[in-house]
């Protein structure tokens, strides 16, 4: 990590449910609704949508770090916020689906994203909040984080963080974590491939800022491509995805940051990417 990545200077947000640091082309967004555990309430679901669509079309930004404030990385939708609702003429049904469809949304603009997105998680991570972290592309927890899908616990099935957990864990260890709601250790979500590795307690921001360093450091425009890529074939079948993938490959080789590389590369440089 570069000195100036450790020395992030704040940028003042209209909202204080989100805080956005900038260091470098990183930019690091914390969850600070720590007293609420972070829940992925109506507003903080509209303030990370915003900024990622804000990230979106910043050229600046080359990576993005997800963290979190408080003992909670996110412990999921509000409970207490769904519940109110209940008294709704339609006992909430309107307000659940609409809160329903901006979650999806939120994850969907992850994916979406043209940068990568690096997870640093230090505490529980729970139902929706797992289901974010499972959605970035990369994470990194530390020793003492847990990840769980216990909607089960109290009659509601964890199905909208299925389908993020169902994509990065084998479908055993996914069905074991939505049937029985149990909390799974740092150490074995990396076993599962929910997280890509495990750090010390207090130290998952400094290692994700180091990821973050590192694609950095590559071409924008490729990892843009590459990202978009990966997500595309994975919904595809072998023979879609290997056709899909080489014409991807014969698009990328005519960029102009590909040929510059592989120029780099022979001539024992360091590249000078443009971008494109």
């Amino acid at each position: 990590m570069t000195a100036s990545l450790a020395a992030a200077s704040i940028v003042p947000r209209t909202e204080a449910l989100l805080l956005r640091e900038n260091a470098d082309a990183v930019a690091i967004l914390t969850l600070n609704r720590a007293e609420a555990r972070n829940t992925l309430s109506e507003s903080m679901l509209a303030a990370l949508n915003n900024e990622f669509f804000a990230i979106s079309n910043d050229k600046h930004v080359r990576a993005v770090v997800l963290a979190a404030r408080g003992p909670a990385f996110s412990a999921g939708h509000d409970l207490k916020e769904l519940t109110t609702h209940r008294s709704d003429a339609d006992g909430g049904l309107s307000y659940t689906r609409q809160l329903m469809q901006s979650c999806g949304a939120l994850m969907l603009s992850i994916t979406r994203l043209p940068q990568p997105v690096i997870a640093a998680v230090e505490g529980v991570a729970t139902a929706a909040g797992c289901q974010l972290v499972a959605t970035c592309d990369l994470a990194v927890a530390a020793s003492t984080a847990k990840f769980a899908t216990p909607g089960v616990h109290i009659g509601l099935f964890c199905s909208t963080p299925m389908v993020a957990l169902s994509r990065n864990v084998g479908r055993k260890q996914a069905m074991e974590m939505l049937l029985t709601g149990e909390m799974v250790s740092a150490e074995e979500a990396c076993r599962i491939g929910l997280v890509n590795r495990v750090v010390k307690s207090g130290k998952a921001r400094e290692e994700a800022l180091a990821l973050a360093a590192k694609i950095v450091r590559k071409s924008a425009a490729i990892v843009k491509l590459g990202k978009e890529a990966f997500y595309r074939q994975m919904e595809m079948n072998l023979a879609e995805a290997y056709a899909y993938a080489a014409e991807v490959m014969v698009i990328n080789m005519m960029t102009r940051d590909a040929g510059e590389g592989i120029s780099a590369f022979v001539e024992k440089r360091t590249p000078k990417w443009e971008d494109r």
